[in-house]
């Protein structure tokens, strides 16, 4: 809230209002209709390939629906049947959670970036669909953003099905293929396959080398040893270290040897560590390191890009909220892209009474999957809002 009162008083002081902006205590809108020049040129460029993607869409709006569906339901069974496999869910974007002040400057990074593609996507198939785009913005709302193009309402309703479908169903997919870049720029990070479900990770990633060390104590047994941090443990005294549980599985004792197999830059090495009592309980041993919490990847393709943690991490934002967006914008929802989807293959075939009927009990359905995943999440996790 304090951020919003000081991006409105920013935006008050420079007069925006001037420049195209809707000023408002709860919102600021910017429209400009110069958009659809933007798009035409756009077009103009890429035609064969926007009528290619155009075509995809309409298919791949039907299976990001029913992918969509698919998560809902599948969730809501693991919560009674696999109860460890039951993802809790947010109410503005499932899938997604902010946990931490920096994820929040991730989030607000990402978040423009995925609703420029999105709107851009509706905006061009608009063009090549010969649908005018009256306005295109985007608006603040506090803490929500959201992206707009604005087609000519008589000229979207006069227009062919296949054209409709196309122009509804590009923002999701743009979103989706996006994620499917990002992701091709991620897998390369041995991190992401922790992201990944178990028979996806086997075609992209070997087993686990080991557990990476985050950081080595000063004048600790390790530390004096040569240990360093980004070493991976793969063994201690001879017991193989695959994932973080498998620690519980050493008896180290203080001041007796212990021989530690790392793997440093591609090389495996046998070094020789003294512990040091434990704090806790001095007839144990310590390393002396602190090791990360999953286990070290390596990519079947042998190439590594080493992105820093925050370009790692501003990545991730984009990729999750690219697919999750994309994903779940195709529910059959009154304010989603899923909901003008189906009402525009069902249109036209039935009475306008039937139609709205139908669109009714598609609604319904989905809110009872959708608030059931919800309900659910608070009782497993509490009430999450992002």
């Amino acid at each position: 809230m304090i951020i919003w009162v000081i991006v409105f008083t920013i935006a008050k002081v420079s007069k925006l209002d001037k420049h195209g902006f809707e000023i408002k205590p709860y919102s600021i809108v910017y429209k400009n209709q110069k958009v659809q020049v933007v798009l035409t040129r756009i077009l103009g460029r890429t035609q064969k390939l926007t009528r290619l993607f155009s075509n995809t869409s309409v298919i791949a709006g039907f299976i990001m629906m029913g992918f969509a569906f698919w998560y809902l339901i599948s969730n809501l069974s693991n919560f009674f049947v696999k109860p460890e496999s039951f993802a809790a869910m947010t109410v503005l974007i499932p899938g997604v959670t902010i946990q931490s002040g920096p994820n929040i400057a991730y989030f607000l990074l990402a978040v423009p970036i995925v609703l420029v593609i999105h709107e851009g996507a509706h905006g061009i198939v608009a063009t090549l669909e010969k649908i005018k785009i009256k306005t295109g913005g985007f608006a603040v709302f506090i803490a929500l953003f959201a992206g707009f193009v604005e087609p000519d309402e008589e000229e979207f309703a006069k227009s062919r099905k296949i054209s409709k479908l196309r122009v509804i169903g590009a923002g999701a997919t743009s979103n989706v293929l996006f994620s499917f870049i990002i992701a091709g720029l991620l897998i390369f990070n041995p991190s992401f396959a922790l992201l990944m479900p178990d028979p996806i990770r086997s075609a992209f990633y070997h087993e686990p080398l080991g557990v990476p060390i985050i950081s080595v104590t000063e004048g600790s047994g390790a530390s004096k040893a040569g240990l360093l941090k980004d070493d991976i443990i793969t063994a201690i005294n001879g017991i193989p270290i695959v994932n973080p549980q498998d620690f519980q599985k050493v008896n180290l004792k203080p001041e007796e040897t212990a021989s530690v197999s790392i793997l440093r830059e591609g090389q495996v090495s046998q070094i020789s560590v003294i512990p040091t009592p434990s704090k806790d309980n001095p007839q144990k041993g310590m390393l002396g390191i602190l090791r990360a919490a999953f286990p070290a990847y390596q990519p079947v393709v042998p190439y590594y890009i080493h992105w820093s943690p925050e370009v790692f991490m501003f990545l991730l934002w984009l990729w999750m909220l690219s697919f999750f967006i994309g994903i779940f914008n195709m529910l059959p929802l009154p304010i989603l892209d899923g909901g003008k989807f189906i009402q525009s293959i069902i249109e036209k075939k039935i009475s306008d009474k039937a139609v709205k009927v139908t669109m009714l009990s598609v609604y319904a359905l989905t809110f009872a999957l959708f608030g059931l995943n919800i309900a659910l999440s608070v009782v497993k996790s509490g009430f999450i809002t992002i």
